[in-house]
């Protein structure tokens, strides 16, 4: 019998993250950082003790190796990234703005999009215990998108949990066809990780409690319905909490949402209740909000647990 020694596999695009940085009577220059919605859930994991993996690809230029050496040393199994030698490592850049961020991406025709079927490491998926992609993953380009539905089939077909978080973004597709591959996607899933405002475009519904019941009725055993500054909903067919927001010194909530993806599924691979691994990743997500960029605040756990002892 294979052992489960993998306890997250992420599927997905990273991405080179450059902020603008601007200084009275100097050229602006630019900040190198990580991004890409599930590598940071898997780099989020790891922090928190979590085995985990990428799955993925990345062009052979300096970008790819930066990633490859940020999963290293995050303790991020990267040996299911394949290297495209022909596209390159996408990018995307941040400009500070009066009015908060503007962001300008550089991902057509990038490595990721250009992942197929074929490319997924199945034969990884008996040492898996939870298999996370996003709406991003499949949203990137037709390959992504069939692959996406191919690793789910051959994740559940191999006994893992199968986690999806909606992460809709509307410049990559159309509301029609995100909402059908997304709900597609998540019928087949176990674990739904959807944000409100995401699901309230999706569904066309409000109330945080109708649409945990509409997605729990597509199939997912759990859903955890991220609420921003408002906390988070988590509903199974048993229970159902509300968890409050923590209180932090909130100044950029840039990744929080794949924070909580990534502590909620730790915990849940390290045997929590559904319950217990939301207030957990609350913690986490509330402490990723206190710096900036998307991976660099990520917390470890010591300081989850101390958030969490003082609330």
């Amino acid at each position: 019998m294979t052992t489960r020694d993998i306890d997250l596999a992420c599927f997905g695009e990273p991405l080179m993250e450059l902020t603008r940085v601007e200084r009275d009577g100097e050229p602006p220059s630019y900040r190198p950082g990580y991004g890409g919605d599930t590598s940071n859930c898997a780099i989020a994991a790891a922090r928190q003790g979590a085995r985990t993996a990428y799955i993925s690809a990345v062009g052979d230029d300096s970008f790819g190796r930066e990633m490859r050496a940020l999963w290293r040393v995050e303790g991020v199994d990267d040996s299911a990234v394949r290297t495209d030698a022909g596209a390159p490592t996408g990018l995307y850049i941040i400009t500070p703005s009066p009015a908060g961020r503007d962001f300008a991406y550089y991902r057509t025709g990038s490595a990721a999009s250009r992942y197929t079927p074929a490319d997924l490491p199945l034969d990884l998926l008996p040492r898996v215990r939870i298999v996370q992609l996003s709406g991003i993953s499949q949203a990137v380009g037709e390959g992504p998108c069939d692959a996406g539905f191919r690793l789910i089939e051959a994740a559940r077909e191999a006994g893992c949990e199968v986690a999806y978080d909606t992460n809709l973004r509307l410049k990559l597709w159309s509301l029609e066809r995100a909402r059908a591959v997304m709900h597609g996607a998540i019928e087949r899933c176990t674990v739904a990780l959807p944000s409100v405002d995401d699901s309230r475009i999706l569904t066309g519904l409000d109330d945080p409690d109708a649409i945990a019941d509409a997605y729990l009725r597509r199939g997912p055993r759990i859903v955890a319905l991220k609420l921003g500054a408002e906390g988070v909903l988590v509903a199974t067919a048993k229970e159902r909490r509300r968890l409050a927001p923590n209180r932090v010194d909130a100044i950029d909530a840039t990744g929080a949402g794949d924070t909580f993806d990534g502590a909620f599924l730790a915990r849940l691979a390290a045997g929590d209740d559904p319950v217990e691994a939301a207030r957990y990743a609350n913690a986490a997500a509330a402490l990723t909000t206190t710096g900036y960029g998307a991976v660099a605040p990520i917390p470890r756990a010591d300081a989850v647990r101390a958030l969490l002892a003082g609330n």
